[in-house]
C-alpha cells in the first residue's frame, strides 16, 4: 500500500450535510461552521442550498438528499416546504433541523410578541444594510494609513507592525457596520499627527509574539516568492519593532491587544466590546 493510500485509509469518512436556507444561506452557514469546527473527526461534505422558493427547487433539493443522504439544517419559514423537507428526512432517517426555531421561540415566549417571518427577512435593505455597505468603503479606503482626511469619523482605527492582522480584523469589523480604519507602524516612519488630536474615536495597539511575527512574515515573503534575506524577518529587527511598538502604545494609552493565539473573530469580538463601553 502506498504512502498515499495509507493517507486516505486514516482520513475520517465523508459525511453529507445539507443546509436548506430561502434566503442566502448565511445564517445557516455559519451556524453549521460554527458547530461543524469542534469535531476533528468529521469530514463534511457541505451542499448548500439556498433561495429554496418553490415546490420545484424543494423538489430539486429533496432529490439530491436522496442522492447524498446526510442531516438537513435549514431556515425555511413556508410551513409547506418544512413539512415536505421533514418528511423527506423521516423517511431517509435523517435528522432534519430547524436551526432558528428554538431562539425564535424563547424571544417570541419571552416577551410575548407573535412571530412574523417572511423568506429573507434578515436581509432586508434596511438602514443596519446600508451602514455595512458604508463601512466596508470606508474599511477599503482607509486600509494601511490611507485617507487621512476624514480620518475624524473612524468609530476603531487599529495600529501595529506589518502583519499584525490589522486589515483581515477591520474587514470583519466592517462586515458588522464598524467604520476601521488602520495604520502601520514602519522603523523609522513617525505616525500621522492626526491620531493625537482624534476626539471619541477608539486607537487600538495590535501585537503578536516575536517568533510568531517573524514566521508569518517569512510566509508571506514564501508566497510572493521573495528572499527572506532581510530585516523584515530578522528576528532582532522584528523584537525591536515590537518593543517600540509597545512603549508608543504606553506612551499613548491605548488599549493593546496580543493577536498572537487570537482568530481574527475573537479580536474583532474584543474591540466591539470596546466601542460599546465607549
Amino acid at each position: 500500500m502506498s504512502e498515499g493510500e495509507r493517507s486516505r485509509d486514516r482520513l475520517p469518512a465523508a459525511r453529507h450535510i445539507h443546509l436548506v436556507s430561502d434566503s442566502t444561506g448565511e445564517t445557516v452557514s455559519a451556524i453549521a461552521r460554527a458547530a461543524l469546527v469542534q469535531f476533528e473527526d468529521l469530514r463534511p461534505v457541505e451542499h448548500l442550498w439556498n433561495l429554496v422558493r418553490t415546490g420545484e427547487q424543494l423538489a430539486y433539493v429533496i432529490g439530491r438528499l436522496r442522492r447524498e443522504p446526510g442531516m438537513v439544517l435549514y431556515t425555511l419559514v413556508d410551513l409547506s416546504a418544512r413539512e415536505s423537507l421533514a418528511a423527506a428526512c423521516r423517511e431517509l432517517g435523517v435528522p432534519c433541523i430547524p436551526v432558528l426555531d428554538p431562539l425564535i421561540s424563547d424571544i417570541s415566549r419571552h416577551y410575548g410578541i407573535e412571530v412574523r417571518a417572511s423568506p429573507g427577512k434578515q436581509h432586508v435593505m434596511d438602514a443596519e444594510y446600508f451602514a455595512r455597505i458604508d463601512a466596508i468603503h470606508f474599511c477599503m479606503a482607509h486600509d494601511d494609513g490611507a485617507g487621512t482626511a476624514d480620518l475624524a469619523s473612524a468609530d476603531v482605527i487599529l495600529v501595529g507592525a506589518s502583519r499584525t492582522s490589522k486589515t483581515p480584523t477591520c474587514i470583519y469589523l466592517a462586515n458588522r457596520g464598524v467604520r476601521a480604519a488602520n495604520f502601520p507602524l514602519v522603523p523609522g516612519a513617525p505616525l500621522p499627527a492626526l491620531l493625537d488630536r482624534l476626539d471619541g474615536t477608539l486607537v487600538v495597539g495590535l501585537m503578536v509574539r516575536p517568533e510568531v511575527l517573524v514566521q508569518i512574515r517569512r510566509e508571506r515573503l514564501e508566497s510572493l516568492g521573495q528572499s527572506p534575506d532581510t530585516d523584515y524577518v530578522d528576528p532582532e529587527v522584528v523584537q525591536r519593532e515590537l518593543t517600540d511598538a509597545a512603549r508608543l502604545f504606553r506612551q499613548r494609552g491605548w488599549p493593546v491587544m496580543d493577536t498572537t493565539r487570537r482568530s481574527i473573530e475573537e479580536t474583532a469580538a474584543e474591540i466591539l466590546g470596546l466601542l460599546s463601553q465607549r
